[in-house]
């Protein structure tokens, strides 16, 4: 065993290796289904603080992106932490308020009704579509178990298969929600009872996508008529990100909450740790299933304290309340120069969870899939670290870690007006023609985009 000097020499070597160096090595021993996120003269990070982060030449990147980093790199357990009592401590503070605040906000149905639910997810069998929640793959290994399904349509509003310029004073949260209704009355007419529906309560890679305020409302009344229980996936926008709100289901209104949460990522900080929230009603129907959850690192003490850690510097730092403050000006800022640049086709964004979506043309809305990703290329070459997302990879995807500023907004939005700049949009007199020049030459700094894209589809479970 190497002693800690002895460490702390080899990480500093490998450090100040060359970056071909490493990439060599990277070859040599990594898998090639593990791809880099730049295809061609990738970055080499050896450091982070803050919302920055340090190639091996000391140059400095602002990251956008990285919504796993939720607070700030860096992030220590304080060593004066007393894991277990402080692990126990916490989780029974925050357990407790937690599931009594699921169980006291949710629909007030009767227990009887709550029963019956949870009963018939405890004895029939499920069948799920394999959209962009983890898990999905394995599902399909099952084949006795569960078959395809076809989720409901992506909630959005801007290029979704119903559009706010298409149907002027609709409410599409609640059109968006019929579907839901449709696929359940589907579901039962094959003699099938829905089990489950799974949405992000902001679909991230989905293209950033706020769903209107009306969906959720609508297609858990829905879900939950039809005999099933609603999750709402909250791992990707984590705690407080989305300002006004701890949770970012909260954002549709107190009558909307669901019956299970799922939470991971950004939760340690980077640590490796997730949780799943939900009524004592759910969890004792499972434990009655007579089916043993097990995870070998499951509840232990180092994850939980730096879950802990996360949540008491998300308090004592007021991120929640600067993701606010700062996310509004990032989307105030980001509108003043959509009027100044036709490829922004649309912003939309909740505190610093924010999309920049990119077109070759404002009217029929189709995809600048090129251009975005010679926006990333050029930003980095600049030194800000975005990526892009989406069905198309044509939405410049925000979420950068909660100690984001006001300066960091400015410095962002001048540097993209620049890179902005180098890409006109000509409109001739036939609105739906339109033509993109690119002015500089793009660099050879690509993204890869052969990496899997969703089509933000929700995710139902049906039982036979």
């Amino acid at each position: 065993c190497q002693s800690n000097l002895e460490q702390n020499s080899t990480m500093e070597s490998l450090e100040q290796m060359p970056k071909s160096d490493t990439i060599r090595l990277r070859d040599r021993h990594i898998g090639q289904s593990c791809k880099l996120f730049y295809k061609s003269n990738p970055l080499k990070i050896v450091r982070a603080e803050g919302q920055y982060m340090y190639d091996e030449k000391g140059n400095r990147y602002l990251d956008c992106i990285n919504n796993v980093a939720h607070e700030l790199y860096a992030l220590h357990v304080p060593p004066e932490m007393k894991i277990p009592s402080k692990v126990n401590e916490t989780n029974m503070k925050r357990t407790s308020i937690r599931l009594s605040t699921l169980n006291r906000q949710g629909r007030r149905a009767s227990m009887n009704t709550e029963i019956e639910r949870i009963q018939q997810i405890r004895t029939n069998r499920m069948w799920t579509s394999d959209s962009f929640h983890h898990g999905g793959n394995r599902i399909h290994r099952h084949k006795d178990l569960v078959a395809v399904l076809g989720g409901a349509p992506c909630p959005d509003v801007y290029r979704g298969k119903y559009r706010s310029i298409d149907y002027v004073g609709e409410d599409l949260g609640v059109k968006y929600a019929e579907d839901v209704k449709q696929i359940c009355d589907d579901i039962k007419a094959e003699g099938r009872g829905v089990c489950a529906y799974i949405a992000e309560s902001l679909i991230s890679v989905g293209g950033q996508i706020l769903p209107p305020q009306n969906y959720f409302r609508n297609a858990y009344k829905h879900v939950r008529e039809a005999g099933g229980v609603c999750i709402a996936d909250e791992v990707q926008v984590g705690f407080g990100r989305v300002g006004t709100h701890m949770w970012a289901f909260q954002l549709y209104g107190e009558d909307v909450v669901p019956d299970i949460v799922t939470m991971g990522k950004p939760m340690g900080n980077g640590h490796p740790v997730a949780a799943v929230i939900t009524t004592p009603e759910i969890a004792r129907s499972f434990r009655d299933t007579g089916i043993e959850y097990f995870n070998t690192y499951g509840g232990n003490p180092v994850s939980c304290a730096m879950a802990n850690a996360v949540m008491e510097v998300i308090e004592r730092e007021n991120l929640q309340e600067n993701a606010l403050k700062v996310g509004n000006h990032l989307i105030a800022e980001l509108k003043k120069l959509a009027k100044r640049r036709k490829i922004i086709g649309d912003v939309r964004g909740a505190g610093l969870f924010v999309g920049i979506e990119l077109v070759r043309d404002r009217i029929k809305r189709i995809p600048a899939t090129a251009e975005a990703k010679h926006v990333v290329s050029r930003m980095k070459e600049k030194k800000i670290l975005v990526s892009n997302d989406g069905p198309d990879n044509n939405v410049l995807k925000l979420k950068p870690p909660m100690v984001f500023s006001i300066e960091n907004v400015n410095h962002f939005v001048s540097v993209l007006d620049e890179v902005l700049e180098e890409v006109d949009i000509d409109f001739d007199e036939e609105p739906e023609i339109t033509t993109t020049i690119i002015k500089a030459t793009i660099s050879s700094i690509e993204v890869d985009t052969t990496t899997s894209v969703n089509s933000g589809n929700s995710l139902f479970v049906r039982a036979n």
